[in-house]
């Protein structure tokens, strides 16, 4: 069976070609960490349980009048690893997966840098 042709590397400019999405020069760039070594253990899901347990409702949804149950427990400010960002409370929001998916795909999408 022949096997399928070697494509370039996806890394910008880089002109190795490879049979996977990036090479091995650039394959360790591109690799995400594990939910749980970013912070998403056992502990967190234990925290995440009792917070929902006090917040019941998606707070995007409660501004517009409805009542939907909160599934996530989101971060208002992206934590980017801060763990400082990631356990304060006061920067926890609940959120349905809808409007949490949304957020995630618009607000929280790209680093915001500031001067």
């Amino acid at each position: 069976m022949p096997h399928k042709p070697l494509k370039p590397c996806k890394h910008p400019s880089c002109p190795n070609l490879t049979a996977t999405s990036y090479c091995e020069e650039h394959k360790h760039l591109h690799q995400r960490a594990s939910a749980s070594e970013r912070g998403y253990d056992y502990k967190w899901r234990s925290a995440r349980k009792k917070y929902l347990k006090g917040h019941p409702f998606c707070a995007k949804c409660q501004q517009s009048n409805r009542l939907v149950k909160a599934e996530v427990v989101d971060h208002v400010v992206p934590h980017r690893g801060d763990k400082a960002v990631f356990w304060d409370q006061s920067n926890w929001q609940p959120l349905c997966k809808k409007c949490h998916d949304h957020k995630t795909k618009t607000a929280d999408r790209y680093e915001e840098y500031k001067y």
